[in-house]
């Protein structure tokens, strides 16, 4: 029987604001948009930084000096951060899995932005629980990531439920034991759900 259920941020609970930014910031600065995202998607593990292992600044002269893009942290961090949009109806369905008395958290490959966001438009209070990369020091790219927050949430993989919109996540969670759903869009969500989770 699921117990938990751990959310995603980006992609699932808000809009993908991290590729879509990038995406957009590449066009206007008149780069190819799908080789700009891979390849600063890739430093911001190379680097470190979505483990906490080096600064912001550190990530953006690093990304400035690998893909020639302009623009100072400022602007480009802003271009990244305003997509990062919630959505509300992934919000409801939150809150009605916690009706049913399951513990709800967030497991996510962010920076030090989570808490920004959560300053900005606040939804931490909708989780029981948080756990992000930079603090963890270890991102969802390390399978043993999952068996740590099952740990920490003191439940089995097995009573864990997973959502994510990144494939990888999802093959690497199924294959420590969780139960995982790869998340399209809300309705395929709900369907999703309502056969995992205990009836109501």
């Amino acid at each position: 029987m699921i117990k938990v259920v751990l959310f995603d941020f980006g992609g699932v609970i808000v809009e993908e604001g991290w590729r879509e930014g990038l995406k957009a910031i590449a066009r206007e600065k008149r780069l190819d948009p799908d080789i700009f995202y891979t390849t600063v998607n890739e430093l911001i593990h190379e680097t470190g930084y979505v483990t906490g292992m080096c600064d912001e600044s550190y990530f953006w002269d690093k990304v400035r000096e690998v893909t020639k893009v302009t623009g100072d942290n400022k602007e480009l961090r802003e271009d990244v951060l305003k997509r990062f949009t919630i959505r509300p109806e992934v919000i409801r369905v939150v809150e009605e899995i916690k009706a049913l008395g399951l513990s709800v958290n967030i497991l996510s490959d962010q920076t030090n932005w989570l808490d920004e966001i959560n300053q900005r438009t606040p939804f931490y209070h909708h989780f029981d629980r948080v756990f992000n990369s930079f603090k963890a020091g270890k991102s969802k790219r390390d399978p043993s990531v999952f068996r740590d927050v099952c740990k920490a949430l003191g439940v089995k993989p097995e009573e864990t439920l997973f959502i994510d919109d990144h494939e990888g996540n999802v093959k690497r969670a199924s294959g420590e034991g969780l139960k995982a759903v790869h998340f399209t869009d809300i309705a395929c969500l709900k369907r999703e759900i309502g056969s995992l989770l205990p009836p109501h």
